[in-house]
């Protein structure tokens, strides 16, 4: 399998230590629902993991829980997670708590493979505290006038290889944390440890006084610990790129004195309707937004795998609905194929999956199988569903008729017996919008 690694501009090869690829993606801040483009990233882990795992490959995976120190700015005197226990009016470890579980059980929806580890920051303090010594030791970390704990950003040569960013440029005043308040030694150097100041929640005692970690810290002591010092693929969103693994890949490789990464793979923007989700727009959509209007949050993934992990996708409620249209088709046809569970491979597949993740042309393909006579086409599918994870498999559950379904069905025949054509195409549209399937047929309509 190859992948385009940001950091050197080029598809290459991805690499395993005796037959396991190692993989860390960086995770959920938890202090809130994740919404469908923040999943977007985490299916992209998920595809890697499979398509390594059906090319014979073991994968260790790490994908970490953030639920302290996750801050854009160091000189922002909040946090997210503080921020949120305050609106909820619970203790902060108890918002973290909740919307971790809410995050797993999204996963699950999307089909997405479990990582073999999730750490939570909180819990890995000590680890960050050791990493952050060790850097002190070894002259890339100091003690700034504030008792917090920066990197000294100007040790480290090779900073902005990922986003092109060069410390030179980057002003005071910069965006993200290049700012000089007079606690730091350059501008540009980041927060390891925060000190406390008159923050008393979410703090713990450390050599250099009473605080809290920096955001990027908790990968760089997470990712090394768990992973032996070796990552084959870090994956995250294009956001990501900088500052967090810029930031990320200074720390690491001045604690072990060379690349900690082998890949740097990002996946692209989403934006919904045409428009990035925010909060203040009011266009963030959860899954549970997804499944309210009658919609396998399969379908979802299925739009996701309609476009290349690397390109900015416009996802919309027609997108949506359409792929769900098609995965009722597809398990409709598995069906009526037979009941084996065997899978044929299919070379080509294979190799759009291995090409830097080609999953357009893969999916273009299974569409080429689903209108052929090839007499293994369930076969196929089933191999395809390997990588794809849409449980083409399962079959189709039949659905309980509501009162308004009910109704608006018997409205849709009489139309059709009087050739109220419109009529009957509006009055589909609504039961689609419902969650039906609606398929005629000479002997009338039926409805899945």
């Amino acid at each position: 399998m190859k992948i385009y690694d940001t950091k050197s501009r080029e598809v290459r090869l991805v690499g395993s230590k005796n037959g396991v690829m190692n993989m860390y993606c960086c995770g959920p801040t938890v202090y809130r629902d994740a919404h469908v483009g923040n999943l977007r990233t985490f299916l992209l882990s998920d595809l890697i993991a499979r398509i390594a795992m059906l090319e014979g490959m073991k994968v260790h995976a790490v994908q970490n829980i953030t639920d302290v120190g996750h801050m854009s700015e160091d000189f922002v005197e909040h946090d997210k997670m503080l921020e949120q226990s305050k609106v909820e009016k619970v203790d902060p470890f108890e918002v973290a708590r909740k919307y971790e579980e809410r995050f797993h059980v999204d996963l699950k929806r999307l089909n997405i493979t479990p990582a073999n580890e999730y750490p939570r920051a909180s819990e890995s303090i000590q680890l960050m505290q050791d990493m952050i010594q060790k850097l002190i030791d070894s002259g890339f970390a100091y003690i700034g006038t504030d008792n917090s704990v920066y990197f000294d950003a100007q040790k480290f040569s090779g900073y902005g290889a990922i986003s092109g960013n060069k410390l030179d440029s980057l002003k005071p005043g910069h965006r993200y944390e290049y700012h000089n308040d007079g606690a730091k030694k350059f501008h540009a150097d980041w927060a390891l440890w925060k000190a406390a100041g008159d923050r008393t929640e979410m703090v713990w005692e450390s050599p250099w006084g009473t605080g809290f970690p920096g955001w990027h810290i908790e990968c760089s002591a997470m990712s090394l610990d768990l992973l032996a010092n070796h990552v084959d693929v870090h994956v995250g969103g294009i956001d990501l790129r900088f500052p967090h693994h810029e930031n990320e890949r200074a720390q690491s490789n001045s604690v072990i004195g060379k690349e900690a990464v082998d890949l740097w793979v990002h996946g692209e923007h989403l934006l919904f309707e045409g428009r990035k989700m925010s909060k203040s727009s009011g266009n963030v959509v959860l899954i549970e937004d997804v499944i309210a209007k009658g919609f396998d949050p399969l379908a979802l993934r299925l739009c996701f795998l309609e476009n290349r992990y690397r390109s900015q996708m416009d996802l919309t409620w027609n997108s949506i609905q359409a792929a769900h249209e098609t995965l009722i088709r597809w398990r409709t046809k598995m069906s009526e194929w037979g009941d084996t569970q065997e899978n044929s491979p299919d070379q080509e597949i294979a190799d759009s999956l291995s090409n830097d993740l080609d999953t357009p042309r893969a999916i273009l393909r299974l569409r080429e199988i689903e209108k052929s006579e090839l007499p293994n086409r369930r076969e196929l599918f089933l191999f395809a569903d390997q990588v794809f994870g849409l449980d083409l498999a399962r079959g189709v559950a039949q659905k309980v008729l509501t009162p308004q379904m009910e109704s608006l069905l018997e409205q849709r025949a009489t139309a059709r017996t009087e050739k109220r054509w419109p009529d009957s195409d509006a009055l589909r549209i609504q039961l689609e919008n419902l969650g039906l399937e609606i398929k005629d047929t000479k002997d009338g309509q039926t409805w899945s």
